[in-house]
């Protein structure tokens, strides 16, 4: 596994809910928002990928609350990609109080899709290896 990926990101006063507490589906939009800004910082684009062919599609997500998050709290989401060899992988992200209070635990499985044939490629961690600049942000 990787040493984790981080992103701070401040909880908006919108995105809570009639209790003040984050928005229960708020969790999973950061954990996306940290995702997209590894592949961003491993010099992987949106526009690339399509030009490529393939884009990242999860399978399976579970999401673990441990603390509430309040409007003005900042937290750092994390990311760190676990390859098991085949079509798939996980991506373990904790999202933290800036205290280091973990405040969830988001545990997903992800593949890379070919967009024309709409199937999972074979070896993910291969292509994200040629579409990295930095594969080393997913522990290759």
């Amino acid at each position: 596994m990787s040493e984790p990926f981080s992103v701070r990101v401040t909880v908006r006063g919108y995105e809570t809910d009639v209790q003040g507490h984050l928005n229960q589906a708020v969790y999973l939009n950061y954990a996306e928002h940290a995702r997209w800004s590894l592949l961003q910082a491993a010099g992987i684009t949106q526009a690339g990928l399509l030009a490529r062919g393939v884009g990242p599609v999860v399978l399976e997500t579970t999401l673990r609350y441990r603390r509430e998050l309040l409007a003005g709290d900042e937290v750092d989401v994390g990311c760190a990609f676990e390859w098991s060899g085949g079509k798939t992988f996980r991506i373990e992200q904790t999202i933290r109080k800036a205290d280091g209070t973990v405040a969830a635990e988001v545990s997903a499985v992800g593949g890379l899709m070919d967009l024309k044939a709409r199937k999972l490629v074979p070896d993910p961690r291969e292509r994200f290896k040629e579409l990295a600049a930095d594969p080393g942000l997913f522990g290759l």
